[in-house]
């Protein structure tokens, strides 16, 4: 079958279609080789970049390193599947994690795995609102996150939709977060969108047919932050992927 290419005026991102987009995810499988596109070896290389670089956000250049951080009190998982990074990173650093995630099977899936650790050792924080919506559709809670992790989701919203919910997401940060009985503060909540990056020669973001989802390169997300009223406060790529993939950045964003 040949696929006949955009017309140059056509906008990556125009091409979006959510319920092509729901119709993909429910045909794949629930585990890590369906949420990670047939790589379920990258994940934990994933998980222990994303923790080093949350633990080097909260501890910022002021706090020594082997001071133990108090939890978050409350984080959300956007886009989250099967809880891969609810259970791998979130749940290990705050009390309680929401999961937001379209596809119903996915959430079932991670409730029925929580349900059957719950009282295995270990287990950190616990599973709070489940929410089934796409991220165009949630409207978090104002000012009630510390932490909104946002990874390999966004290329389903418009930019325009991905400026209304980073605005959103950036009414529902905790103003600053709790004190803790040693006297820590962190100064106010993170949004993290860890996505990844556009490879074409031309500078151009890349739409893909099959989950109907746009790559955005490097400067179009800083110009879709910058739209949202965020400023960046660290970024860093990831290492350790192979190189056939995409580069993948992470970003941790504030409000300006």
């Amino acid at each position: 079958m040949t696929i006949e290419p955009q017309p140059p005026t056509s906008l990556p991102d125009s091409a979006i279609d959510h319920t092509h987009a729901l119709s993909y995810w429910n045909s794949v499988s629930s585990d890590n080789n369906g949420m990670l596109g047939g790589y379920p070896h990258v994940s934990l290389v994933d998980l222990k970049s994303s923790s080093i670089f949350l633990a080097k956000l909260r501890r910022g250049k002021q706090r020594a390193v082997k001071q133990t951080l108090p939890p978050l009190e409350r984080v959300a998982d956007c886009g989250a599947g099967i809880g891969r990074i609810t259970k791998g990173l979130l749940m290990q650093v705050a009390r309680r994690v929401d999961v937001v995630e379209p596809v119903e099977k996915f959430t079932d899936e991670l409730v029925r795995e929580m349900e059957g650790s719950a009282d295995k050792e270990g287990v950190g924080g616990r599973i709070g609102e489940v929410v089934n919506l796409g991220l165009q559709d949630w409207v978090p809670e104002m000012g009630a996150y510390d932490l909104i992790w946002n990874q390999w989701c966004l290329g389903h919203l418009t930019d325009a939709q991905l400026v209304l919910y980073l605005r959103r997401c950036k009414d529902g940060l905790r103003k600053s977060s709790a004190v803790d009985g040693g006297g820590y503060s962190e100064k106010g909540g993170w949004i993290v969108v860890k996505e990844n990056l556009s490879s074409d020669v031309k500078k151009r973001d890349l739409y893909d047919e099959e989950d109907s989802s746009v790559t955005r390169q490097d400067e179009k997300f800083k110009k879709v932050f910058k739209e949202a009223g965020l400023k960046i406060v660290a970024s860093e790529l990831q290492r350790g992927f192979p190189k056939e993939l995409y580069a993948v950045r992470t970003y941790a964003l504030q409000p300006e």
